[in-house]
């Protein structure tokens, strides 16, 4: 049993505001969106894999203010948490697959946040093809997580990962992930990498497929 939302849902009406005051003690949202501004300016369709409920999707569509954005989750949850332009999200129960048999070839920016270290490593490469897949042409695939770099956030990232999710959580490395996206967009697809405050464990990829 994953403990997480059950605690969250007795912050009532402030669950909101504490959920993001806890995710900004690990990460930087609005600097790792603008990060993706600068990678994909013109993007129009936009997908986040593993969007939980909706905190990333609100920056997006204030960071690319002429955009659709698409977040799907394996979790019932989905973008409970949303609050923005309804009218310019969507938010499915969905996995990676279902959505490329829907909606192939459809997206112009494709981000993966913080989802691979939940993901079994088998299926690291499924992913990852499916997510090329869902990639229009000329499109960019961006994978943000996290480093075990042995320091106090990364104990505090374990420990909240492991009691509040419940998952058997993985952390890997960025030159991992960075080979892993080569071997399926091709060699030469990695095309830039970047730290996100405020802990060098933070790192995002961006991969656009080989010609």
């Amino acid at each position: 049993m994953r403990p997480g939302p059950a605690i969250r849902r007795l912050f009532g009406p402030l669950e909101a505001p504490v959920t993001d005051l806890y995710r900004a003690f690990f990460v930087n949202l609005g600097e790792q969106v603008r990060q993706l501004r600068q990678w994909a300016p013109a993007a129009a369709e936009i997908l986040e894999i593993g969007c939980g409920e909706g905190a990333v999707c609100r920056l997006l569509l204030r960071e690319f203010p002429a955009a659709r954005v698409t977040g799907i989750d394996v979790t019932p949850r989905v973008g409970r948490l949303f609050r923005g332009d309804a009218s310019r999200v969507r938010f499915a129960c969905a996995t990676t697959a279902e959505l490329a048999e829907e909606r192939p070839a459809a997206f112009d920016l494709v981000l993966a946040c913080d989802v691979l270290h939940h993901v079994p490593w088998p299926e690291h490469t499924s992913l990852l093809r499916d997510a090329a897949r869902l990639l229009a042409p000329g499109g960019a695939l961006v994978v943000k997580d996290w480093e075990p770099i042995p320091n106090l956030g990364h104990r505090l990232c374990e420990l909240s990962d492991r009691y509040l999710t419940g998952d058997d959580v993985r952390y890997g490395w960025c030159g991992h992930f960075a080979g892993l996206l080569e071997s399926v967009l091709g060699a030469g697809s990695v095309r830039d990498q970047v730290r996100v405050r405020p802990w060098p464990n933070n790192f995002m990829i961006l991969a656009r497929p080989a010609a």
